[in-house]
């Protein structure tokens, strides 16, 4: 991560260090926890949960949304402080607490009806489905969207009945502990959530700990099988988010420019660092060149910037090693036939920054066809004809967003529903989650929903209920 890659002062074995991307700078420290120390945390949690699991939901939405209240009230701070540790542009930041305090007032007005008792028809008698809390929730939680990825996670859980247990990435301590403040400040009860700044060896036991009921993670694909494995040899439920290498189909029918700027701004989201970013645009070669050309001209606007500024488009990766990685994909997919239309080069300035990047010619075995690339860098792929198009996108490991563009929206809408092997595709626009809508992926992108009533569901127990009375005299035989 970030303090790996350009540490500027010693760091001691139990601190956690952050470093500022756009500098390379060192930023403020924070001190670790022992094991001991997350399973005292957890087991004072469960206790709390045992307390909250009875509160009203009238008790809960009113904490729900005065958090709500302080993310909106504090936003510039908070977007300041993501910018500081992890190199989001301010603009970016103040959207994304904006979206946390959506979030928040969307689960506090609709958990209740998400949850309500379902009637089961049992032929007349009385039956029903029942949605109960299940206890702590361990959240595992990336550096890319330090507050949107945790209050995605932690508001219907918390709304559920649930508490939860933060361990977030190793370079976003400061966030994770203000996501904290937020939620106790609010009203939630200390112990029912906590940030546990803690080492990632420690994690395993942290989920197999008797008082953690189940597990949500936002990942890469190494760390969602670590966490299913070890889940799973504890049989407790997980939910994973992991990686995603979202495909575009643009066909012939669609506008030029406009599909060039649905691809610009899905590529570029949060700087391209973004599980759901468009990163394979694949187009039918009638209108291969004069995409080409569109796009380069759309990326072209995503100006690299001090992120701290009004404004600014692009701002640092979130590390040196990250932006290393993701220019070594660039020069390997060069290096083996790709077209390099734009950026592609690592600037002479401190600080982990990488340029829009737009390759052409792509094909099956370099790293910007086969590889997920974390980073400004737009892949066309070439496809014969929709056919061609729709197989090139689905032939992936990968399967959380996909798009098409088209000016033929019945074309688009069964291309979207039928065809494309993904959680979400999205017609015309760009791919984003909501809290109104199911969010999650297929094959390696994980398992499991978050947002809407899919993900409110995912962490309760959806219990089946038969009321049937006595009979004879208070005994019930079957004579």
């Amino acid at each position: 991560m970030a303090e790996q890659a350009e540490l500027t002062r010693p760091r001691t074995a139990n601190e956690i260090q952050t470093v500022n991307p756009a500098t390379g700078e060192a930023g403020r420290s924070y001190p670790q926890i022992s094991p001991e120390d997350a399973r005292s945390a957890a087991a004072a949690a469960h206790e709390a949960f045992l307390k909250w699991r009875r509160t009203s939901f009238a008790d809960r939405t009113a904490i729900l949304h005065k958090a709500a209240e302080i993310l909106r009230a504090r936003k510039d701070e908070f977007a300041r402080l993501m910018t500081e540790e992890m190199g989001k542009t301010v603009t970016d930041g103040r959207a994304e607490v904006e979206k946390c305090a959506f979030h928040c007032d969307w689960f506090a007005d609709h958990a209740e009806t998400y949850l309500a008792r379902e009637p089961v028809d049992f032929g007349g008698e009385e039956a029903f489905v029942t949605y109960n809390p299940i206890g702590i929730v361990l959240a595992i939680m990336p550096w890319n969207f330090p507050f949107w990825q945790v209050i995605r996670a932690a508001a219907p859980a918390l709304m559920a009945g649930n508490g939860m247990l933060l361990k977030h990435a190793s370079n976003v301590p400061g966030c994770a502990l203000a996501i904290e403040e937020v939620l106790h400040q609010a009203g939630l009860p200390h112990d029912l959530y906590r940030s546990l700044l803690l080492p990632t060896r420690d994690v395993e036991a942290l989920i197999k700990d008797d008082n953690v009921a189940a597990v949500t993670l936002t990942g890469s694909v190494a760390a969602g099988k670590a966490v299913a494995t070890e889940a799973g040899s504890v049989l407790k439920k997980c939910v994973l988010e992991l990686g995603g290498a979202d495909a575009y189909v643009i066909l012939e029918d669609a506008d030029i420019e406009a599909a060039a700027k649905v691809a610009a701004t899905a590529r570029m989201v949060n700087g391209g660092q973004s599980c759901i970013a468009g990163k394979r645009f694949v187009v039918v070669r009638p209108i291969l060149e004069e995409f080409e050309s569109a796009l380069v001209k759309a990326m072209s606007g995503f100006e690299m910037d001090d992120p701290a500024k009004d404004g600014t488009k692009l701002g640092p990766m979130v590390s040196a090693k990250a932006r290393d990685d993701i220019h070594a994909q660039v020069t390997k997919s060069v290096e083996q036939g790709a077209k390099l239309l734009l950026g592609g080069k690592v600037p002479e300035r401190p600080g982990a920054w990488y340029p829009a990047t737009v390759l052409t010619n792509v094909r099956p075995g370099q790293p910007a066809h086969d590889e997920e690339v974390f980073g400004p860098v737009a892949a066309i792929i070439a496809a014969d004809d929709e056919a061609d198009a729709i197989r090139i996108a689905n032939d992936s490991e990968f399967g959380l967003g996909s798009g098409v563009i088209t000016a033929d929206l019945d074309r688009g809408r069964r291309i979207a529903a039928e065809e494309l092997e993904a959680g979400m595709s999205f017609v015309n626009e760009n791919v984003r989650s909501d809290p109104r809508a199911p969010f999650g992926g297929v094959k390696h992108s994980g398992y499991g929903r978050e947002c809407g009533v899919f993900g409110i569901h995912e962490f309760v127990n959806i219990k089946t209920v038969h009321v049937k009375p006595l009979g004879h005299g208070g005994r019930n035989r079957t004579e």
